[in-house]
């Protein structure tokens, strides 16, 4: 299992995000929060490989697990002693918004 770091501004965007839900309909915002743990698991347990993101990323060789029920991806970076998510990015914004967090 490896270590995985998550940014304040990607646990940001899924608190936000998970609100929005949950007021567009009771008990759906949890079901996000879920899906994005779920995710985090896969990451940590290195289940499957993450998707680049040749475009979005730029150099800074950020990869993603899209999650099934929802339009998010789960953007981390792999580094060798672990990971970091540096955004839960809805499908519909600004391709690579998040290319400033990967910097050290």
């Amino acid at each position: 299992m490896r270590t995985v770091r998550i940014l304040e501004e990607a646990s940001q965007e899924a608190t936000e995000a998970a609100a929005w839900y949950e007021s567009e309909q009771p008990g759906l915002g949890a079901e996000f929060f879920v899906a994005v743990d779920a995710a985090i698991d896969v990451i940590e347990e290195n289940l499957i490989p993450l998707s680049p993101l040749p475009k979005e990323a730029g150099s800074t060789g950020a990869k993603r697990l899209i999650l099934e029920r929802f339009p998010y991806d789960i953007v981390a970076i792999e580094l060798p002693e672990g990971a970091v998510v540096i955004a839960v990015a809805h499908h519909s914004r600004k391709p690579g918004y998040w290319r400033e967090r990967s910097k050290p």
